[in-house]
């Protein structure tokens, strides 16, 4: 354990995320126990499909959990930056996570490996803390290939504007805001979210990003 937690600061290093964003990440406090949550780990056994598209790219992503620690999983993306379809074997990892009374936090490692060559990968941290009010999200990584790698860094706070019962259709309000080494400038948009049972949608627009959707159904 002490060799996994030298790995993932000399990660926060490299990848460099900006002092704010630490600084806002331990401030916040986070999350209830909800089943459909954004994890990117199911429970033991259970499975996970999603759907993203956003500037960068649009993407399919299916990934299996054998325990609650774990998964593993295929994305298949057609990246809008390089202009290439192709697939990432995935990989994620829970590091750490804290169960309180009225809030949970977790931090996981995530990383992928091309088919297209040993050499295309991306590797990083993604967190999240959060109760049945508020809510703080982060994930950063870095993406290495031939043609050109870059650091993509992405910071989300909300608050739910009601603490709906189970079985309800549950709301949250967002301001996400991302950052990614190749153009170097920040974009922030409010973004909406909601889910019920297994489906969970996220969707947020401004005129530098466009759209960024977010669809998730576990089974």
């Amino acid at each position: 354990m002490h060799n996994l937690s030298f790995c993932i600061v000399n990660i926060i290093n490299y990848i460099n995320i900006p002092p704010m964003g630490i600084y806002l990440y331990f401030l916040f406090f986070i999350l209830v126990s909800t089943n459909i949550e954004a994890r990117p780990i199911s429970y033991s056994g259970g499975s996970t499909l999603m759907m993203f598209s956003d500037n960068m790219k649009d993407a399919l992503y299916y990934h299996y959990s054998p325990s609650y620690k774990y998964s593993v999983g295929i994305e298949n993306l057609k990246d809008k930056i390089l202009r290439d379809d192709y697939s990432y074997l995935r990989f994620t990892y829970l590091i750490n996570r804290k169960n309180n009374l009225h809030s949970q936090r977790n931090l996981y490692f995530q990383s992928g490996l091309s088919n297209k060559s040993s050499n295309d990968l991306f590797y990083g941290i993604h967190g999240d803390w959060e109760t049945r009010r508020w809510f703080l999200g982060f994930d950063t990584k870095k993406v290495e290939n031939k043609v050109k790698s870059y650091k993509q860094n992405h910071l989300q706070i909300g608050f739910a504007p009601y603490l709906g019962e189970y079985g309800d259709i549950h709301t949250w309000l967002m301001l996400k805001t991302k950052k990614t080494s190749i153009k170097d400038k920040r974009s922030s948009y409010p973004v909406l979210k909601f889910f019920k049972g297994n489906t969970l949608l996220e969707f947020g627009y401004n005129n530098k990003t466009e759209w960024d959707i977010h669809l998730m159904y576990r089974f």
